[in-house]
């Protein structure tokens, strides 16, 4: 066992025990072979089979880690049988972080290849309550338990999307009125102008969470956690530690690539994260801590994460 693997699988157990889950954003990073991985598991006719290792490392991944978030879901709806092969490869105790499908959060389609026909045309199933549901949580039914956070991901929005942060606020309260209860929604908003009380607030009446979030055009997570009424649900705090502000996300991908190691460390995203593992240890396992780390924000996720947890936490 690496000496990475061996420092974080322990305390990973510990800060779960305590209602405070770390994790990563995805998990099939060749580049993570001798730290997390054992690249033996993955030969095949003596060589590294990357097929092997896509299909079966988040079995090795559940062996250290307690949560991450699955990316995945964000491309496609998922359908039950891509979600109980997930849950098949984890213990009981391990809780997904799922991205809401984008056919759900995305206003006017992208002109991306992926959309086909659909490229640069609204989008009819906008904040759209029956495909959400009979799409996304139908098939999520079959792994609930092992269900820790469904994150609705806005992309940044313009003008002519909407003249103002309140036209979106009023859209999604209409949205999560229709929503059924006991799901464990979160929101990672994108326009900085919009952290707003009346966003929080909405959030809050339907015990929401608003997700943290280090992104290009947002402000430092520190800043958000400043915010009054940013810790919209009781009962669970998330982050998602993505980019460096000010950074695009294809430089990050350039500059960082094969994410093997930390190339550059972030100070403030390291203290915000210590803060929020903190907080959460100190609010105990009745409110659940949900923290996920990208590649993209200093490199290499495993090492920020073995930086985020304080001696004192753990």
């Amino acid at each position: 066992m690496s000496e990475l693997k061996s420092e974080l699988k322990p305390a990973l157990a510990r800060l779960a025990q305590a209602g405070v889950f770390l994790g990563t954003s995805s998990w099939k990073y060749p580049g993570w072979c001798g730290a997390l991985y054992d690249p033996g598991r993955y030969q095949w006719r003596g060589k590294f089979a990357e097929s092997r290792f896509n299909r079966a490392c988040l079995q090795e991944y559940a062996e250290v880690f307690k949560t991450v978030c699955v990316d995945a879901a964000y491309y496609s709806f998922p359908t039950e049988k891509y979600l109980k092969d997930l849950a098949n490869q984890v213990p009981p105790d391990f809780l997904f972080g799922l991205k809401v499908t984008d056919s759900v959060t995305v206003k006017r389609f992208p002109n991306l290849e992926r959309f086909g026909e659909r490229a640069g045309k609204p989008n009819p199933d906008f904040l759209n309550a029956e495909p959400f549901i009979e799409e996304f949580l139908g098939p999520c039914e079959a792994i609930r338990s092992n269900l820790g956070l469904l994150i609705f991901e806005f992309s940044r929005f313009w003008r002519a999307d909407y003249p103002h942060g309140r036209e979106f606020v009023a859209h999604l309260e209409r949205f999560l009125d229709r929503l059924p209860p006991g799901w464990p929604y979160a929101i990672e908003l994108r326009n900085r102008a919009w952290l707003k009380p009346e966003y929080f607030e909405c959030l809050s009446r339907h015990q929401v969470t608003h997700v943290f979030n280090s992104w290009d055009a947002m402000p430092p997570v520190t800043e958000q956690m400043a915010m009054a009424g940013s810790r919209t649900n009781s009962a669970c705090v998330a982050a998602r530690f993505l980019l460096k502000p000010g950074r695009k996300y294809a430089e990050a991908v350039t500059a960082f690539q094969p994410y093997d190691r930390v190339q550059e460390r972030n100070p403030e995203a390291r203290a915000a994260g210590r803060a929020l593992v903190a907080e959460g240890v100190a609010a105990g396992p009745a409110r659940r801590t949900f923290i996920f780390v990208n590649n993209r924000l200093e490199g290499n996720a495993l090492g920020t994460i073995a930086g985020l947890m304080s001696p004192e936490a753990i």
